[in-house]
């Protein structure tokens, strides 16, 4: 999937479907003491990096000056973080 065309369907999952955690991410984000708002303000304004296929699923990183999320778009209805973390410099 072209960025450009999960940025789209990733914004229309934040309005209309569903974004579930995985573990990791959860774990990752508890590490970073990031909450589920800074990750959706970073899916919703991120830059979309070019997707990589991993594990027979297609990831796409969005990124901020501060914090990169990875996540799985599982359906036109349903995506999953797969971690996060805050960018350090």
């Amino acid at each position: 999937m072209h960025d450009v065309e999960a940025r789209k369907l990733l914004r229309e999952i934040l309005v209309t479907g569903t974004l579930t955690y995985s573990g990791h991410a959860k774990k990752e984000m508890a590490k970073d003491g990031l909450t589920t708002q800074d990750l959706v303000n970073v899916l919703r304004g991120g830059v979309v990096e070019p997707s990589e296929l991993e594990n027979g699923s297609w990831r796409h990183r969005v990124k901020t000056n501060r914090i990169c999320v990875v996540v799985v778009l599982v359906s036109e209805r349903e995506a999953v973080v797969v971690t996060a973390w805050r960018i350090r410099r």
